[in-house]
């Protein structure tokens, strides 16, 4: 397994939590609670989708070796 992918599932977990809450809280708090019983699968869906696609965008960044070749020491994701 690559280190790329060993990052990645431990940033997915993170950024699926925090797509999870800001999800709930969406449905929950406007008129879609009214139909949280079929919102909230799709929610569940669209955040573990959008957790790996992030998680696998992040993950290079966590890396040294991908500053070092860009002559940076950080950014605001990597700090």
């Amino acid at each position: 397994m690559s280190v790329r992918t060993q990052i990645s599932v431990m940033v997915f977990m993170m950024v699926q939590a925090i797509l999870f809450g800001v999800g709930i809280l969406t449905i929950l708090l406007t008129p879609l609670s009214g139909h949280a019983m079929i919102a909230m699968p799709v929610m569940i869906a669209v955040s573990m989708a959008a957790a790996a696609v992030l998680s696998w965008q992040i993950a290079p960044r966590l890396r040294a070796r991908y500053w070092r070749g860009r002559g940076i020491d950080h950014d605001m994701i990597s700090g």
